[in-house]
């Protein structure tokens, strides 16, 4: 169950990799960038292009999107269910696939990836929080791990479809790889009518004989076993237990300091920190434009570097499944720390092969 929960990571990894491929497509440039006019030798060429304001709208918009999706995802979440809202963000993101294929503007192209981004922040911040809340509570770090490994999957297969219509003469180059999106998003929504709930969500809305049911389902256990009976009371200990301390209001998140080993704003931004810094290392620049990036340094074969590079990363990501729960999880954030200031230091290799695979 929880490795078809992770299937979301596809979804939100295509989102994110087909827009590297597709922004260096001719028949992008023609269809959404204005005529160039420009001499080179004395000869008079011709080409199309887009400003570069464009192009990092076109693939920033897509994160403003999922960040305020992922915002409120949280509250309707506790609400609604966390089943209900990561098929609602399917809806949402398949809403922005339509506006990003029927028309052949920078604005549409905008708007939709806008409104999928939404539905991605939707998918991507209750997900995780399902597969937590379903998966055994001695593999649940590896399970989650597998979110990780399907988003690597995602970017893949967007690198994939990229390179085998880079060469087409029609809207088919770009349009394509935007449409099969449909795809990732109706498989998450239909296989989720097929899953259960969350037990934790049950617990939290009073209905404990639901809760009993699902979690006899998810562990494959009967209904009145005492495996089963343990599990739901130490759920409902802990939330009772949360009713205790008290709803923390947002204001309350950032209380009390950050050099308190026990306050909130620590654990907040500890939290937040972890995967500001993870952005900061620059592997969304790979994934995003790494295409147009090759393309403008004069390298040969710029489709099939990329597609190499996500190659390389759904290859050593499933490494974590194992080292996550053999060494835990800081040590590997340490030394993969270490790792990247290391790749940072050596001297770029001049063969592309080599090139790629520091990438």
């Amino acid at each position: 169950m929880c490795t078809f929960a992770a299937f979301a990571g596809v979804l939100f990894g295509y989102d994110s990799g087909y827009i590297s491929s597709v922004l260096g497509m001719a028949e992008f440039k023609r269809a959404y960038g204005h005529h160039l006019t420009y001499i080179v030798d004395g000869v008079e060429r011709h080409d199309f292009s887009y400003s570069t304001s464009q192009k990092s709208l076109i693939v920033s918009i897509l994160s403003a999107g999922t960040f305020f999706g992922a915002l409120i995802s949280g509250s309707l979440a506790d609400r609604f269910g966390r089943r209900t809202i990561i098929i609602a963000g399917c809806v949402v993101f398949m809403l922005g696939v339509v506006v990003q294929i029927s028309v052949l503007t920078v604005t549409a192209l905008v708007c939709g990836r806008l409104i999928a981004g939404f539905g991605v922040g939707f998918v991507s911040a209750v997900n995780i929080l399902y597969m937590s809340e379903v998966a055994p509570r001695h593999v649940r770090g590896a399970i989650v791990s597998s979110y990780q490994f399907a988003i690597t999957i995602g970017i893949m297969l967007a690198s994939c479809v990229g390179f085998a219509t880079q060469d087409r003469e029609d809207t088919g180059a770009f349009r394509i790889p935007i449409a099969i999106q449909f795809l990732w998003a109706i498989v998450l929504a239909i296989g989720l009518f097929l899953l259960p709930e969350s037990p934790r969500y049950f617990v939290k809305k009073g209905r404990l004989d639901k809760a009993m049911e699902v979690l006899a389902r998810v562990r494959g256990q009967p209904h009145d076993s005492e495996y089963v009976l343990h599990e739901l009371a130490e759920i409902q200990a802990n939330y009772e237990y949360e009713l205790q301390v008290g709803e923390v209001s947002w204001l309350g998140c950032f209380g009390g300091g950050v050099w308190n080993r026990n306050s909130n704003a620590r654990k907040v931004f500890i939290g937040t920190a972890l995967q500001m810094f993870q952005q900061f290392t620059g592997i969304n620049f790979i994934f995003y434009f790494n295409t147009t990036f090759f393309q403008q340094v004069g390298l040969e074969g710029p489709f099939l570097i990329s597609m190499i590079t996500t190659i390389v990363n759904v290859v050593s990501t499933p490494v974590s499944f194992y080292t996550i729960e053999r060494f835990g999880r800081r040590p590997l954030l340490i030394y993969g720390a270490i790792a990247m200031t290391v790749s940072r230091r050596v001297k770029p290799p001049k063969h592309r092969w080599l090139l790629t695979f520091c990438l």
